[in-house]
């Protein structure tokens, strides 16, 4: 098996069952799987596969109406946005700053828990290389197939450093033997302070413990659970906005849209045994106080646990239905790019 996984194994000249990303003049792009005597159908007419097989990567190729499409294989951010999905994605510019923030390292042991359709999960894979470790754990076993598909369609197979596991973090990790091992916990779940003790068990002393929230309310109650556990630095709390731009000649300005909001990032990193957090001045905000002028001791820790739903936090709920469709589609194109190999293997 080769040691190349990703994009470093598909150097070279664009070959047979490969997807490559076309786009036309006005900036709209089509993702297609090359095969042999296949053949792309625009309303400017055909463009035949064989025309683009064998070419060099960034190529132009042209339909049978002469119409002109720029041939690149997908990113991996092009990718995962248009990648079959069932649980929303962590979005390109979350991943990067958790890849970044988290200090994800080369041959670092890693665990994700909550791996959706697996976006975040290829990012970290990139980032940790074979010499590395993710454990991605998933409570659902129809979004965990859907991740599955997903990942090893974009590596070209099982990555030698992943490992899926279905289950409840709480319960999976301490039975993976990585007590006082771990260098990263990545939590994307409803209510990640629930699973606080469990990653303090598990990480190395400066370990970092980065949680991925979609709501103010989340963020608060998680960043106060850390200080709680009296075992992490402060809590650090930020979004990214990413704002692209039109620069055509004189007409430079914003676009129109943009990727905004889409979840809060926090990250905590582990004391050393019996090491108590240093203690913060705060100055409480007027909010804060009663009518006596004492700190109101009633804060979002107190909120019932069964209180923490998805629809009370605006998660948006995924049909059944839906993933079944999401899954069956994935395993056609898995059993698609099985005979592919084969075929090549065969060659």
């Amino acid at each position: 098996m080769t040691n190349d996984w990703g994009p470093a194994g598909r150097r070279g000249p664009l070959r047979e069952g490969e997807r490559v990303q076309l786009t036309d003049a006005k900036g709209r792009m089509h993702t297609i799987q090359l095969r042999a005597g296949g053949s792309f159908h625009t309303h400017y007419g055909m463009l035949r596969h064989d025309d683009v097989i064998g070419k060099p990567d960034g190529s132009v190729a042209t339909t049978a109406l002469e119409k002109e499409y720029l041939v690149l294989r997908p990113l991996l951010s092009d990718y995962v946005l248009g990648m079959p999905r069932g649980a929303t994605i962590v979005y390109p510019k979350d991943s990067g700053q958790i890849i970044q923030m988290a200090d994800i390292f080369d041959g670092a042991v890693v665990v994700e828990a909550g791996v959706g359709s697996g976006a975040l999960a290829m990012a970290l894979l990139n980032a940790v290389g074979p010499r590395g470790r993710l454990v991605s754990v998933e409570r659902r076993e129809d979004f965990a197939r859907i991740a599955e598909e997903n990942v090893d369609a974009w590596f070209g197979g099982r990555h030698p450093a992943w490992e899926l596991q279905t289950g409840d973090v709480a319960d999976v990790l301490p039975t993976l033997g990585l007590a006082g091992g771990v260098d990263r916990i990545v939590l994307d779940m409803l209510a990640p302070w629930e699973n606080i003790g469990v990653a303090r068990d598990a990480l190395v002393p400066g370990g970092v413990l980065l949680a991925y929230v979609a709501t103010t309310t989340q963020l608060s109650r998680f960043v106060e659970d850390v200080r709680a556990a009296e075992r992490f630095t402060e809590p650090q709390a930020w979004e990214s906005l990413v704002r692209t731009w039109h620069v055509e000649g004189l007409a430079v300005r914003p676009d129109h849209r943009m990727v905004a909001h889409t979840g809060f990032l926090v990250t905590a990193r582990l004391l050393a045994e019996g090491t108590p957090p240093p203690e913060l001045a705060r100055r409480p905000a007027p909010a804060a106080l009663d009518e006596h002028g004492a700190v109101d001791s009633t804060d979002i820790r107190s909120i019932p646990q069964e209180d923490w739903t998805p629809e009370a936090v605006g998660e948006r709920l995924v049909a059944e239905r839906k993933t079944r469709k999401v899954i069956r589609d994935l395993e056609r194109r898995a059993a698609h790019d099985e005979a592919m190999r084969s075929a090549d293997s065969g060659d």
